[in-house]
């Protein structure tokens, strides 16, 4: 401090520039500014380190969509979760936990991924086509510095060594006396290669969000379907898709069969499920027949229908207390116990005079008494049979405006409902349960079979199966091929004694080979962790036949 002081005083006052160091100002760092700044979350975007973490957050936030029922896909679950639990499904709904991939943290990760794989391709890319056009380098000037060295005895030439190399698919460059080569250039090819799918993947998958979509659709036996928005049960388009863009497609559900193991401890098993169908590609088209099975969808022009589910559908015959008949038709049930398809029908008659009906069925494909029950013991319909649970009358709540499921009966309106039969002794087919009061009858007429189906567009589907296939191929060239380099020095030759056979007046030329120079080699691996001494060892047998190891 004394001669920081000492400095100051004898400093001249007029010098320019200079100040007294008591009274010099405060050095501010420089601000980073806007474009500083957008530099530094380019660069920080664009890294590897932030790529994979947006990998595994794209995975980590993949995770709540099968946790959490999804909004279009299991809507009836999110409304029980909300009569269930409201206050939480409150606080899950307002983080999109119900709309998992629609949600705008999911998107942000979506398009911060995006933005990132595009930084790192790009630039090393640029990279790696530079590497591909540059030569293999001179090598260094001593060779016994590297971590493979190896030297012998040998009359090599630089053109001889050059090609054994080329025989092992090195990159060679010969110089005077040395020979440079190179190989496993694959190794960077398959990492870019890897990244580029993986984009690619992302690319497909968000097509197919835009421009697919996807449907679920109930079908009874000997009934159609027309691919219109109208026919189906639920309809998830994509935010480019139109009611014209649908392929104009229908078909007819003949007949479907299930088979079962019949005996033995897997008794009741399935063995196979087929759905027989009539197809039309087109209005007017000739019809085609076509055997749907789980796994072999029906595709038309890359839409596809899969069978994804079936059950049973009985057919009743239900007169109202007028003696009309107020309902005649199939009526999909829904699987109880799935072991023997054990299932439960619900009936609506809003037609029925003078009041409206509503009945709950049970259906018993094989059907046994069992402890002073009826139950079913096979899932085939061996013994089909129609149990009326409750039979109600009075007003079914369809006219209020608010949605019912098919599936149930209202229990708001039926708790206002007069119950007019209490489980019933099963029915068999061609029998018929008259209801009190002269309330009607119900008629249990037969036996179908219901199937359901998923009726898919995904454009990127294709795109994204081929990028999948490159992103394995990528990993697999870039975890399995090194990066190595190997150089070869010729020098000399070292003085010989005469040679036994030469005669007198005889020179060392007349005898070709016996001169002998000094072959230095060495090399290099440009993976970390990779082990090089057996293929170089390899290298130099190649180079020095008959020698196993001279290093």
């Amino acid at each position: 401090m004394e001669e920081v002081e000492q400095a100051a005083r004898t400093r001249p006052a007029d010098e320019p520039g200079r100040e007294p160091v008591g009274d010099r100002p405060a050095v501010r760092p420089a601000g980073f500014g806007i474009v500083g700044w957008a530099r530094w979350f380019w660069r920080t975007l664009t890294s590897m380190r932030t790529a994979l973490i947006l990998l595994f957050l794209f995975a980590l936030g993949s995770i709540p969509g099968s946790i959490w029922p999804q909004r279009g896909v299991s809507d009836a679950k999110v409304s029980q979760y909300f009569s269930d639990s409201p206050r939480l499904a409150e606080w899950l709904d307002r983080f999109w936990l119900f709309d998992v991939f629609k949600a705008p943290w999911f998107a942000a990760i979506y398009l911060l991924l995006f933005l990132s794989l595009i930084g790192c391709v790009l630039p090393r890319t640029m990279t790696h086509l530079r590497e591909l056009r540059r030569k293999p380098p001179a090598p260094p000037r001593n060779l016994v510095r590297l971590p493979q060295h190896a030297s012998f005895e040998s009359d090599l030439t630089v053109e001889a060594v050059a090609t054994r190399l080329r025989r092992m698919r090195f990159r060679v460059v010969t110089g005077p006396d040395w020979v440079s080569g190179e190989k496993g250039y694959l190794r960077e090819t398959g990492n870019l290669l890897f990244h580029v799918a993986l984009l690619g993947l992302l690319i497909a998958v968000g097509a197919g969000a835009l421009y697919g979509y996807r449907g679920n659709v109930l079908v009874v036996e000997g009934e159609g379907f027309a691919n219109t928005v109208a026919a189906y049960d639920r309809y998830m388009p994509g935010q480019q898709v139109s009611a014209e863009s649908l392929e104009p497609f229908s078909f007819t559900v003949e007949d479907f069969q299930a088979s079962y193991i019949v005996k033995g401890e897997r008794r009741g098993q399935p063995l196979d499920f087929q759905a027989r169908l009539k197809v039309a590609d087109a209005p007017g088209a000739p019809e085609r027949g076509y055997n749907l099975k789980v796994n072999e969808p029906l595709d038309v022009n890359g839409t596809l229908t899969y069978l994804i589910d079936h059950g049973y559908a009985p057919t009743f015959k239900i007169t109202d207390g007028k003696g009309q008949v107020a309902f005649d038709g199939a009526v999909p049930c829904l699987v109880v116990q799935p072991a023997t398809f054990t299932s439960e029908c619900v009936i609506k008659v809003p037609d029925a005079q003078p009041e409206q009906l509503g009945l709950l069925v049970g259906f018993l494909p094989t059907t046994v008494p069992m402890n002073g029950e009826w139950v079913s013991v096979f899932p085939g319909a061996a013994n089909p049979t129609a149990q009326v649970y409750g039979a109600f009358a009075g007003d079914l709540g369809m006219k209020n405006g608010r949605p019912q499921s098919v599936y149930e009966l209202d229990p708001a309106s039926l708790k206002k409902m007069r119950p007019l039969v209490m489980k019933a002794d099963p029915l068999a087919v061609g029998k018929k349960l008259d209801l009190p009061n002269g309330a009607g009858s119900i008629e249990f007429t037969g036996v179908k079979e219901w199937i359901a189906l998923q009726i898919t567009h995904d454009p990127g589907r294709m795109p994204a199966l081929v990028a999948s296939a490159l992103a394995v191929v990528g990993l697999v060239l870039s975890l399995t091929v090194r990066r190595r380099r190997v150089w070869v020095r010729i020098g000399g030759t070292k003085p010989l004694a005469p040679l036994a056979s030469q005669a007198p007046g005889e020179s060392r030329d007349d005898h070709p080979g016996q001169d002998r120079g000094h072959v230095e080699v060495g090399g290099l691996t440009r993976t970390e962790g990779s082990d090089f001494s057996e293929e170089f060892a390899e290298i130099v047998a190649a180079l020095n036949p008959g020698v196993n190891d001279a290093r």
